[in-house]
């Protein structure tokens, strides 16, 4: 057998290489590393999820989602899957539930230098398009809670991989790609994960007058491979989940809707249309909904708006023909458009823009790499200068919080020193808007972090600029995002006892025994990190609202809600009851104090 020497890589071979290898070390930095293992999870939407893989690792159960022992409908289960396989493989922890997202944030930012080398013919362009996700404000923040929406980008992305290969030769290969990624996006996040890329799909090629592509691009087999992938599991939950008895709108005990129209209407047609039932969130204003898919790629943004601002908008609109640049340009576009446009008649959360980030960050890469491959101009000489002079003043900032933000007293909680805004609590970031001057002594490390990140990357990216090195300039912007990841990281942290529980449930742990009863007062999410650090159920006192409500009406969930005169009667009788209240409390008999932390405390009816 004859053997011939390996050719040694080529010098754009090794420059790829570089690349894809500083990629994966930031991500290493950022999401792989110490934020694996700190915070502990937070109440709510964080410990919900994690506690509802767990549950699903420890009954066997694949199909129905529970949460705290009652069905829990209204998830796709994909993010359940992966974190439920995380806890088998390596054990139930927040380290272990929170590794499936971090490696498909891995996935999606080497899928979009790919994506983007592609569409615009250049390494650095896909380098640009993955760094700027990658210290996109949006991704790493909502990473750090355990929901489904950058996985969602993910599918997102590889999908329009398969559609743009599609352009060059419709194979029956990239069909079934872009299929499959449509499969996976709505076993993520519902109809949305296969609406977004259809509706870009089709409005791209409306706009470019090319909608026979879709005849020819194996409409049968992709959609045949489609239901191969999806319909699986929502036909096996329509059948675990049947309707009990002659359901109405508002189900009474053992009278309910099942699966079908839980999943289908009340969590996408009536969520969409503001009638969701329960109505327990609330929404975005439209204006700060559009703003935010700015501020989550800050600065980056700026590049893919210079972009899109180039576009020949009177052709489009004539849907004349374009050139190839142009329509990579208008693909991008209408991908971030169709996102925000579709949220902006429904109902919002902060995080819901995430699925338009990678197109304004493949935009943005484009313009970069284009821009660095001709002399430095003036207006991108000021423009860095304006970044520079915004990084100072952020800077400033910072330092006036450090300076007038009081010392913290040793043993004093955080939590004294927020006001409260419970009307905001159903937005997810809405426990941060309680942040005060007086707590600003907390975040001193943070503060300072900030400071030097504000001053240093912008200065930087300025001065290298200006000497001629765009790659080292933008490479020194990304690292003051990263230097100022890390001080969001540590503030997180120190705010972790206001929005978690994990350390009410510790102090509990020594002297918790199995008869023992953990209650929770009011709704579920409130102290839900409790139910996965203890690994049991806890009844739930004046709560039967929230993402337990529906379930609770079916015949087989356990009895674990309270009212006030079942419960006195609890509390007085022979067995330890642990009780978390974030709010006081009046109770018959006596009363003890285990624990406070972050303005909640756990008390007992014994010693």
């Amino acid at each position: 057998m004859s053997t011939s020497a390996q050719a040694p890589p080529t010098p754009h071979q090794k420059s790829t290489r570089t690349l894809l290898l500083a990629l994966v070390g930031l991500w290493l930095l950022l999401y792989a590393s110490f934020t694996l293992f700190s915070p502990p999870l937070l109440d709510d939407a964080d410990s919900v999820h994690a506690e509802a893989a767990r549950e699903m690792l420890v009954s066997g159960d694949w199909v129905t989602l529970h949460a705290n022992g009652i069905r829990y409908l209204e998830k796709a289960p994909l993010l359940y899957w992966t974190m439920a396989a995380s806890f088998r493989l390596f054990g139930v922890g927040q380290t272990q539930a929170r590794l499936p997202l971090a490696l498909s944030s891995l996935a999606l930012f080497l899928s979009t230098f790919v994506l983007g080398k592609r569409l615009f013919h250049s390494a650095p362009a896909g380098f640009y398009a993955a760094l700027a996700l990658e210290t996109s404000i949006g991704i790493f923040l909502f990473t750090r809670i355990l929901i489904p929406d950058e996985m969602l980008c993910l599918w997102l992305v590889l999908a329009m991989l398969f559609f743009v290969s599609s352009l060059d030769q419709p194979t029956r290969a990239n069909a079934l790609g872009f299929a499959a990624s449509c499969a996976l996006g709505m076993l993520t996040k519902g109809l949305i994960g296969v609406v977004f890329p259809l509706a870009i799909v089709v409005a791209f090629l409306w706009v470019t007058r090319n909608l026979v592509h879709l005849r020819r691009w194996y409409p049968l087999s992709g959609f045949g491979f489609f239901l191969a992938i999806a319909a699986p599991w929502h036909i096996a939950a329509g059948l675990a989940n049947p309707t009990q008895g002659t359901p109405s709108l508002m189900p009474t005990q053992g009278n309910v809707h099942g699966f079908l129209w839980f999943y289908f209407f009340n969590e996408h047609v009536l969520r969409y249309l503001d009638q969701r039932i329960p109505r327990d969130y609330d929404t975005v204003p439209l204006a700060l909904f559009w703003g935010l898919l700015l501020l989550w790629l800050m600065p980056w943004c700026l590049w893919a708006l210079r972009s899109i601002a180039k576009l020949p908008w009177r052709s489009l609109l004539l849907r004349k023909a374009l050139d190839q640049p142009t329509k990579i340009k208008l693909l991008l576009t209408l991908w971030a458009f169709v996102v925000v446009f579709f949220f902006s008649f429904s109902t919002r959360q902060e995080y819901y823009v995430l699925p338009a980030l990678p197109a304004l960050a493949l935009l943005a890469g484009g313009w970069l790499a284009q821009s660095d491959r001709a002399p430095v101009t003036l207006s991108s000489l000021l423009f860095a200068r304006v970044l520079m002079v915004v990084g100072w003043i952020a800077a400033g900032v910072s330092i006036f919080f450090v300076v007038r933000g009081a010392a913290p007293i040793p043993g004093h909680d955080i939590s004294s020193l927020l006001s409260q805004n419970p009307q905001d609590y159903a937005l997810s970031l809405g426990h941060f808007l309680d942040l005060s001057t007086a707590a600003m002594g907390y975040f001193r490390l943070p503060l300072a972090l900030t400071a030097i990140a504000g001053i240093t990357g912008g200065s930087a990216h300025a001065f290298l600029l200006a000497k001629g090195r765009p790659l080292a300039a933008r490479c020194s912007l990304a690292a003051g995002l990263a230097l100022f990841f890390v001080a969001a990281h540590l503030a997180l942290v120190t705010f972790s006892p206001v929005i978690s529980s994990e350390q009410l449930a510790q102090s509990m742990r020594p002297a918790l025994q199995a008869n023992d009863i953990v209650e929770i007062n009011g709704e579920y999410e409130s102290g839900s990190t409790l139910g996965f650090y203890l690994g049991r159920q806890v009844r739930i006192l004046n709560g039967r609202s929230s993402n337990l409500w529906y379930g609770s009406f079916f015949p087989d969930a356990p009895p674990l809600f309270d009212d006030d005169s079942s419960f006195a009667i609890r509390w007085l009788g022979a067995k330890r009851i642990f009780l978390w209240t974030d709010k006081p409390i009046t109770l018959p008999g006596p009363i003890y104090v285990l624990a406070e932390s972050g303005g909640k405390k756990i008390i007992s009816n014994q010693p």
